[in-house]
């Protein structure tokens, strides 16, 4: 097998999606964590445009982009498959993708909000949870792909996850089961995947991580 390597942020929400399809499909990797604040010149040869993690390195060959790495290992690795065979289904997938990532925009909005602006933004995350409730969830689908977890899960699991973490971040509760009760029961599900389970970053360490860099984020705005 090629050498396959991760460069990544261990508390990043796309780097998630990339460890998490690799452990699906069982493939080894070297794991290379990043420092955000000092990216090594790897990481910025193999993606010299955004200079972002998460980068998949696979047989020397760079592949950037968290949900473009997700398609590339299910292209080349073929068990476990993550996109719908049917080319219509695969479509859907490929939107509802796109909409993952619309949502966790406005997720990243909360953590950087100030207390006058944080109702406004948990509102607008509702508006997005709620149009996934009532159009992705089936009664007789445990998760997006049915039975088992697909290009969806990985997706929206990113975001789930990191919406619980800016739930602690900010104080707020922002995932109440009676207002959203398919995509609650849906995340319980997710998590109780075992490649999921024994891949989630430690809740406590990764809210303590990211509150401080928030902090440096925020203190430096002001001070421009």
């Amino acid at each position: 097998m090629a050498e396959v390597k991760l460069h990544g942020f261990w508390y990043s929400p796309f780097t998630w999606r990339a460890v998490w399809t690799l452990k699906q499909k069982g493939i080894p990797y070297e794991n290379i964590e990043e420092d955000r604040f000092n990216k090594s010149p790897q990481l910025l040869q193999y993606n010299p445009v955004h200079k972002k993690t998460p980068v998949l390195v696979h047989a020397g060959k760079p592949i950037c982009e968290s949900m473009i790495i997700v398609e590339y290992i299910d292209e080349t690795w073929s068990q476990n498959p993550l996109l719908p065979a049917d080319p219509y289904e695969r479509a859907l997938a490929r939107f509802w993708v796109r909409y993952a990532d619309d949502l966790i925009s406005s997720v990243g909005a909360l953590f950087l909000s100030t207390s006058e602006e944080r109702e406004k933004a948990i509102e607008k995350i509702w508006e997005h949870l709620r149009v996934v409730e009532n159009n992705c969830f089936g009664e007789e689908k445990k998760f997006f792909g049915g039975d088992t977890i697909n290009i969806v899960d990985l997706a929206f699991g990113s975001v789930a996850k990191f919406i619980e973490i800016g739930e602690d971040i900010c104080e707020v509760k922002v995932i109440e089961a009676e207002k959203l009760p398919r995509w609650h029961s849906w995340f319980n599900n997710f998590k109780d995947v075992p490649v999921i389970a024994e891949s989630l970053p430690d809740h406590e360490k990764t809210v303590a991580c990211l509150k401080s860099i928030i902090e440096k984020s925020l203190a430096a705005s002001r001070k421009r």
